[in-house]
């Protein structure tokens, strides 16, 4: 008794058979609260431990450990001097377990978020070390800044992160507070805005084809231009109104208007290139320098709402024609095919060489022209397998 009370002085039995012990044990200057139950006998083989959250969250995946010292020990004693050891080790495996911010840390947070105001609180987590914060731009759109504190806040300064196109630079001093770390954030929203505003205005105004959902720290854009031409532009942040990197792609030599034709465009690029004006907006430039009009978002969904109430009547149609043709090539010449998706319109055999096989090639290449260029190409072309 007088060693586990040495070593354990804040473990205390709450009955006078000793049966009960409650209180804390203490680890790397650390206290976890702790209650064994023994049976009668004092039989540790069956006794009954009760933890807290932080002890049980550090014994996670050491159960089977801590019920086999309870097996082998000979007393309570050597089975806490035990339970000590694999708590030693379980805290150098979790060092986010090592150290439990003081009670500073916390009435500090809370005030500073009572500075800054709790509806700007998007997030905490349960240990209070990461939070989100909410903020809004001039032009209105919403941005998350994401702070992980380190245990020693506010002397060690946070981790901080956003969905930003550069690098998000915080000064921070042991005396910098949130209010104050919201606010740099704000100044570096600020200075993104035109950049914003480009995008914005070239996602609002163009069909983008990639990304599909471009995010605030997405620079590229890859913009239709017509059938099988797009031009992929990327934006400077910093100087968001001033020539971009562009680069345009698809066929060279086809023969196709030529708006939608690559070479063109990139000699109208190349030509055109000192009448871009920085005073305008990225958009506007391209269709001087380009001479062209891009498609908008509202003409694309058209388009893609046409495309499948006119093709796919087409495609069913001719499914039983390029299975005509199919059997037009293995059947015996002198008698007529027979047509597997019941196409009346068959011809006889010596009849359907040149007319019939050159419309159903001239459809295919219009099917293949819709597989192309339209979003619905692996819906109707199942229909065709």
């Amino acid at each position: 008794m007088e060693s586990l009370v040495k070593d354990n002085p804040i473990l205390l039995p709450l009955n006078s058979d000793r049966t009960v012990y409650d209180g804390f044990i203490t680890v790397q200057e650390r206290d976890f609260r702790l209650r064994i139950v023994l049976p009668p006998d004092h039989e540790l083989k069956r006794a009954k431990l009760h933890c807290s959250w932080q002890l049980k969250h550090l014994l996670h995946g050491y159960e089977p450990i801590v019920k086999q010292r309870l097996q082998q020990s000979a007393d309570l004693v050597t089975f806490l001097l035990e339970l000590k050891t694999v708590l030693e080790v379980g805290l150098k495996s979790r060092p986010e377990c090592s150290s439990i911010p003081p009670p500073q840390y916390y009435s500090q947070l809370i005030s500073e978020m009572e500075t800054l105001g709790w509806n700007k609180l998007l997030f905490i987590d349960t240990e209070f070390r990461t939070l989100r914060l909410k903020a809004q731009d001039s032009s209105g759109r919403q941005h998350i800044l994401t702070i992980k504190l380190k245990s020693k806040h506010p002397a060690e300064g946070p981790e901080c992160s956003a969905d930003l196109p550069l690098p998000l630079a915080i000064t921070w001093t042991p005396q910098t507070t949130l209010e104050q770390l919201h606010n740099q954030f704000l100044l570096v929203l600020e200075s993104l805005t035109e950049f914003w505003d480009v995008l914005d205005e070239i996602d609002d105004n163009t069909w983008i084809l990639e990304p599909e959902k471009p995010s605030r720290s997405d620079t590229m854009r890859r913009i239709a231009i017509g059938n099988n031409v797009s031009i992929k532009v990327e934006v400077d942040p910093r100087h968001p109104k001033m020539l971009p990197e562009c680069c345009l792609l698809g066929a060279e030599h086809v023969e196709m208007p030529a708006q939608t034709m690559v070479t063109p465009l990139r000699n109208k690029l190349n030509s055109n290139m000192h009448l871009w004006n920085p005073d305008s907006s990225v958009l506007r430039n391209l269709r001087d320098v380009l001479e062209i009009e891009f498609p908008s978002p509202a003409t694309h969904e058209k388009i893609s709402a046409l495309s499948v109430g006119f093709v796919i009547p087409i495609v069913l149609k001719l499914r039983s024609l390029i299975r005509c043709v199919t059997t037009l090539a293995v059947a015996n010449p002198s008698t007529r095919p027979v047509c597997m998706s019941g196409c009346e319109r068959c011809p006889p055999a010596g009849r359907a060489s040149a007319p019939f096989l050159e419309s159903v090639l001239t459809a295919a290449r219009y099917v293949c022209v819709i597989k192309a260029f339209t979003p619905h190409s692996q819906y109707i072309f199942s229909i065709l397998n």
